[in-house]
């Protein structure tokens, strides 16, 4: 039973793999820092072109249903309600940097706003709250490629001027374990992989320290885009879970950073929270997104000007 269950994981994994070679950039292919996206700015027709194909050229746009309209809803009232409670916190200019994969770029958003990072920003000029985010977000990145991406000095000094760092990054390195072990595909490769994944995952919080030690940086987990359809498959579940655990265990290694799960916002969900491509989020799944990460901020904020009242009454 075991062995036809890892069999069963490994052609669910492949599919992901043949959906995502549609949408990562291949091994020879090299992206210049030029291309990284700007949620201040409208995205470039080839920026959109590269996130969705689309057959004969057209796009559907899809009706929403009185559930998803209900659940936007929601959504606007929480940043509301987030927002209020921590706008008397940020009343300088504050900036945020988004690093990482395609979940920081946005790609999957039918609506073209940038994603999660798109939707913080609009919530932010909406409100009149004075934080700039710049989207570093580079599709296909792994967490070696952001490991040498902070030797760039545009994106070093992008990070020392932030008060904020919010990253995306791991779901292409275990699409790189799929690669190279498809035709005999088990659960332990991923796990010798994770090893490694922590030990660079370590290593990008160390780096963004020395460049800025005065930042907050927080590391936004993992879900599962084939739950919806494969829920019931116990390996790929325990991959996924051993990883986000392991993120989470390095985030608490330092005092400065933060894990945000996401696992949960897209479990047993009553509407479609993928794109097209049935692996990463659309708008309603990025807008549950960016709720999280508001929340997060929001608990942040709190607790940091909670230690600051102490150490004045002291």
């Amino acid at each position: 039973m075991k062995g036809n269950k890892v069999w069963v994981v490994a052609a669910i994994v492949i599919i992901g793999c043949f959906l995502l070679y549609k949408f990562l950039p291949g091994p020879t292919e090299t992206v210049s820092e030029e291309e990284n996206v700007s949620v201040v700015s409208n995205m470039n027709d080839e920026q959109i072109e590269a996130q969705v194909d689309e057959p004969d050229g057209e796009k559907e746009q899809d009706v929403d249903t009185e559930e998803e309209q209900s659940v936007a809803v929601q959504i606007k009232e929480k940043v509301r309600e987030i927002i209020e409670g921590a706008i008397r916190f940020f009343k300088d200019d504050k900036k945020i940097v988004a690093i990482g994969d395609s979940l920081t770029e946005g790609v999957g958003d039918e609506t073209e706003s940038g994603g999660y990072v798109g939707i913080l920003n609009h919530t932010f000029e909406a409100q009149n709250i004075n934080i700039s985010i710049e989207n570093l977000g580079k599709r296909g990145n792994r967490t070696d490629q952001l490991l040498l991406r902070l030797e760039n000095e545009e994106i070093a000094a992008s990070i020392r001027k932030a008060d904020i760092v919010l990253i995306t990054i791991g779901a292409n390195d275990i699409m790189k374990v799929v690669r190279s072990n498809y035709t005999n595909l088990n659960i332990e490769p991923f796990e010798e992989e994770r090893v490694d994944y922590v030990e660079r995952l370590r290593a990008i919080f160390t780096k963004m320290n020395e460049l800025n030690p005065d930042m907050h940086i927080y590391l936004i987990g993992f879900y599962n885009p084939f739950e919806r359809v494969f829920g019931d498959i116990e390996q790929l579940e325990i991959i996924l879970d051993n990883w986000n655990h392991a993120g989470e265990l390095v985030t608490a290694e330092f005092d400065n950073v933060s894990y945000i799960p996401t696992k949960d916002l897209f479990t047993n969900s009553t509407i479609d929270l993928l794109s097209e491509d049935h692996f990463h989020p659309n708008t309603s799944g990025y807008k549950l997104m960016a709720e999280r990460v508001l929340e997060s901020l929001d608990d942040v904020v709190n607790e940091e000007t909670d230690l600051s009242s102490e150490d004045t009454e002291e």
